[in-house]
This record gives structure tokens, sequence and C-alpha cells, in this order.
């Protein structure tokens, strides 16, 4: 029987630019191997379903439909870890290698760590590539060899080392590499196919062509004016492609590359400085979290660890259904409902809301986050709610606490995103829109949203809740 070598993948489902394939299609055709392609599928994901799942696992099936057109099947492995691949070496006893794009934090790094040591148990070698960043979590260190804490002096650094090329793939020597095993590996299909029929979502936007496309149409034609636009959650301001990124049908690397061609045909501009800064706050969270591994569940700025959150679960119930009497942050939880995505702007603000006006744990709202957002990067999310919460590194100061309706009317002046989220507002004038309660009752039925019955009233008083906040962080 010939050898194999086997590519894991995991959150990095494209065919193009990705380092451990390029690296097993190196090796099978220099040593004459055959080349199988695995997604293991943990028990635990059948346990819960949200709307992330939904789009992840479309993802997933819009793979594999891509990569069979090359000739090289997606299998499936199912059980804990050990057990999902001893069942794989029974089949392909001749597993010589395995390539994977890391983890570098969380639960991925645990796992490839374990696994890494069991697989050179078992004779296997592993090839273990950084791919979902353009720096990994060591790379981009201070003179005295520590990590950075604070993102400026990071990014100035980042800014000035070289940046990976792109992992060019044949695809047309695929198919006299790949092989086909999936009648034999049953139990694995069948539990995709049990995830498969839960997906309900008919997403417009999923893939790599469709990432690809959205890119470009970024970079050409808003990428000049996304310094002044991205704020705005009305304005078409960002390019929304975090969720190919997280799910790995675009890389880091592509997105890089097709911004300095741009550079090259239209010049520098502040839109693409700020741009290539969102990429650089990518890497710098993931460093964080690989510095702080209890970055999940545990304030990094330790004299914050006591805090006395509340734990009030009907506000906590109301800011996730959009319903705490501010409008800007109504409609950011309805748009995250809806979408499954959540504007950037309107991500602070919501978490701003929650841990300042609600003194809520930032923990249940990063947790509701993770379930929500298909966009979701666990080092990128826990980072931006440290942030707004006052806890983490370079977070915004504790009595720096967001006015939820001055936020309103600086970054939806006319309520025309309210408006489009909150249909029971989208006859009150401007005047009131940041804050209709203070209609009159006459007001009220003219503009047909009666607070309290079409639109709730402030459920709590903002000014009130900020002395509170800075008095809570203050006594710490």
């Amino acid at each position: 029987m010939e050898e194999v070598v086997a590519v894991w993948l995991r959150r990095d489902l494209r065919l193009q630019d990705h380092t451990a394939l390029y690296y097993a299609m190196k090796d099978a055709e220099q040593y004459n191997r055959k080349l199988i392609l695995i997604f293991h599928l943990h028990p635990a994901l059948n346990e819960t379903f949200t709307i992330r799942h939904d789009y992840f696992f479309q993802t997933v099936q819009h793979f594999r439909n891509e990569a069979e057109q090359y000739g090289v099947p997606l299998h499936f492995i199912q059980g804990e870890a050990e057990e999902a691949f001893c069942e794989l070496m029974d089949i392909v006893p001749h597993l010589r290698a395995i390539y994977f794009n890391k983890d570098e934090v969380g639960f991925g790094r645990k796992r490839d760590e374990a696994m890494t040591e069991w697989f050179a148990k078992k004779g296997i070698h592993v090839h273990a590539f950084m791919d979902a960043h353009l720096h990994g979590a060591e790379e981009v260190k201070k003179r005295d060899g520590t990590l950075y804490q604070v993102f400026t002096p990071y990014y100035k650094k980042w800014r000035a080392l070289a940046k990976p090329d792109l992992y060019r793939i044949n695809k047309k020597k695929l198919p006299a590499l790949g092989i086909n095993i999936r009648d034999q590996l049953t139990d694995g299909e069948a539990l995709f196919q049990s995830i498969l029929s839960k997906c309900t979502r008919n997403w417009q936007h999923i893939g790599g062509k469709s990432a690809l496309h959205r890119l470009a149409f970024f970079l050409h034609n808003r990428m000049k004016y996304y310094d002044e636009k991205r704020d705005f959650p009305a304005e078409r301001g960002t390019s929304m492609i975090s969720p190919y990124l997280k799910c790995g049908v675009l890389s880091p690397r592509t997105v890089y590359h097709k911004l300095v061609e741009i550079q090259h045909e239209q010049g520098e501009s502040k839109g693409m400085e700020t741009y290539l800064t969102e990429i650089a706050w990518r890497d710098f969270y993931n460093m964080i979290y690989y510095a702080h591994p209890t970055f999940k569940d545990e304030e990094v700025q330790s004299k914050y660890r006591g805090i006395e959150w509340e734990e009030d679960e009907a506000l906590f119930d109301k800011w996730k259904a959009g319903e705490t009497g501010f409008p800007l942050v109504d409609a950011a939880m309805k748009q995250l409902e809806e979408l499954g995505w959540m504007h950037n702007r309107l991500r602070m603000v919501v978490a701003s809301f929650l841990t300042k006006d609600y003194i809520i744990d930032w923990r249940k709202g990063e947790r509701y986050f993770e379930e929500m957002l298909i966009d979701y990067d666990a080092a990128s999310n826990i980072g931006g709610w440290q942030w707004a919460a006052s806890t983490g590194t370079d977070a915004v100061p504790y009595f720096r606490v967001f006015n939820p309706t001055r936020q309103s009317e600086r970054f939806d002046p006319e309520g025309i995103f309210i408006k489009r989220y909150i249909p029971a507002l989208k006859h009150v004038p401007n005047k009131y829109i940041h804050e209709p309660s203070k209609m009159s009752e006459r007001e009220q039925y003219q503009y047909g949203c009666i607070i309290g019955k079409d639109y709730p009233a402030p459920t709590v008083d903002h000014s009130t809740m900020r002395k509170r906040a800075i008095e809570l962080f203050e006594k710490q």
C-alpha cells in the first residue's frame, strides 16, 4: 500500500495560499506519496448549535465541494482526537506525516501540543505552521526579547518586519495526489451530515470566491475612505471580510499582498494605513492571548480581578434581545441576531454598555458573542471585551465610559442604521431618534411609537450608572 501524508484542516478552508497544504504537496511529490484531507469533528460540536455553527459548517461543505472538483475529497473523522486518529490509522496504516496550521492560543494550542506528542509516539512526523496570522505570537518582540503589552509600539515594530510571501499552489496537481476512503469513515460522515441537517440559513456570501470578490471591491472602491467612514454603521465603510478570515477561506497573507498591489496602483492613503492597523490588531491580540493563557477567563490587569459585577439576568436578557431602551445599542444587538455579525464600532458600544451601564461581567458578553458571531475569533473578541471593560492590556481607562446616546448622535446622526433594525422607530424624527423617551405623549401617538409598548423606555439612567461604574473600579 502507498504511503500517505495527511493535511489536518481546521480554520483554513481553502486550496490557495495554504501553508500546510503547500508543504504536504511537496512531500507527496518528492516521496511519491498520496495526499488525504482530514477534518476532525469533536462530539461536543453536536451539543450546541448556533448561527456561528450554521455559517461555519456551510463553509466546510462549500470547501468540500471545491476540493472534490480537484480530486481531493475532504474526509471526516469523529470522536476525541486520539480516538479519531486511531481509526484513521487503522484504515491508513502507512500514514507517514501529518501537516497542519497550528493554533497558538486557547483550546487549539492545548490540542496541538497534546497531539504533536501523540503523533510522535506513533512514529508520524508532524509539520505545524503559522498560517492564521501574518506574524506569530513570538515574532514581534521588544529589544529585550519580551512581548509587547501596548499596541502602538507593537504596531511600529510589526510594520517594519518583512511579511511572508504567498504559498502558491498548483491545484492542477491535486487530482494525481488525492485519495478517497470516505466509504471507510462512515461514522465521521454520518456526524457531518447530522450537523449539516441543522444548517437552515441561506448565506449569500460564503466561500473563497466570494471572499476574493468582496476584498477586491473594498480595496478598489472603499479603502481610500476607510479612515473616514469605518465608524459609521449606516455606511458601507468596512471590508466585512472577517467571517472569511475566521473560516480561513481567505488568508491574511492574501489580504496583505492584495493591499500592497493597490498601494502600488493608487499610492498610499490614510485609509490604507488605518486598514493595515486592523490587520495588525489580529496579530496583537493573538500575541496577548498567547502571553496570557487565562485571557478568556481572567482579567489581564490583576487589580481588577475582584470586581463585584451585577448578576441581573433580566437586564442581561434585555441586552441580548436589543431591548435596553437605548436605540443604537438595541439596533446593534438586532444586527447581531440577524446577520451573526456586528459593526466594529458597535461592538465597542454594546460592550461598554453591558459592562459600564449594566455593570455585568464582561465574560458573559464575550461568551454570548462567541455563540452569535460568525467571525468569532477568540483572541480578538476577548481582547475587545477586556478593552471595553477596562480590564485588559492597553484598555480604555475605567473613567472613560461611552455615553450610548452621544455615540448614537455622533455615529448614526440621522438614525439611518437605527431605523434599519428597529422598525418601531422608523417614523420618529431625528430630533428624538437617539432618545425616543423624550417624546411627549402626543408625539408618541403622532409618530406611531408608544414608549413602553412599541419601544422600551431606558432601562437605566446612564449618568447614574456611569458614576457607579467608576466608583466600582476606584474601590479595587
